[in-house]
């Protein structure tokens, strides 16, 4: 259980030779006109050689006979200095297929043990900044097994996650208030939320 209120203690350049997670890159490329040019971006040092992406997020529902709901989490993301709503997501381990880390994460992360319905193609978080991508693996969870009635998460020392989950009819909003609040939104979940919303505009 967290004392405290997480926050940044300080910044300061990262020197080479203590970057475990993350190195910089400098790209010389040439451009369509046929100019060279430079780019600066950033590389993950995890992804597994036998894998094509760094990881994975999960779209988890909820069988509910209220209608579905989607797992999300609260969690601490010191680059942004605020706690952040996100999906289930983490980092792939060497010889496991996407489906299979999501199943893995999701379990650690909420207790939640759930069956793969699909996987998305690859996709990248930041393509003008960094090389990091990662699949989305939806999952659905069956509320009735016994498993998923007496959660337990099994969180690494310096994980702090917070689960709830939200009406899939009521993200937009929810996610609305939530910023109203002072949390910031990823990327994944938000887009998520907006593709509901332009889906019903436009009745499809």
């Amino acid at each position: 259980m967290a004392t405290v209120e997480p926050k940044v203690l300080a910044t300061e350049p990262l020197v080479e030779s203590e970057a475990v997670w993350t190195k910089l890159v400098k790209t010389t490329y040439q451009d369509p006109n046929g100019t060279t040019r430079t780019w600066e971006s950033a590389e993950r040092r995890t992804r597994p050689k036998d894998s094509d992406i760094d990881g994975v997020g999960i779209v988890a529902i909820l069988e509910k006979e209220t209608g579905p709901e989607v797992i999300l989490q609260k969690q601490y993301r010191p680059p942004i200095d605020k706690i952040t709503i996100e999906v289930p997501a983490g980092l792939i381990d060497a010889g496991e297929t996407a489906e299979e880390a999501a199943v893995r994460e999701l379990k650690e992360e909420t207790g939640y043990v759930g069956k793969v319905t699909e996987s998305t193609p690859v996709m990248f978080n930041d393509p003008g900044f960094c090389n990091t991508n990662l699949r989305m693996v939806h999952v659905t969870i069956d509320m009735t097994l016994p498993e998923n009635q007496d959660l337990k998460p099994e969180l690494e020392e310096n994980e702090f996650i917070e689960v709830f989950t939200v009406p899939l009819a009521k993200l937009w909003g929810e996610l609305e208030r939530l910023e109203a609040e002072g949390y910031a939104i990823d990327a994944r979940i938000g887009t998520l939320a907006e593709g509901i919303e332009i889906a019903k505009q436009f009745k499809l």
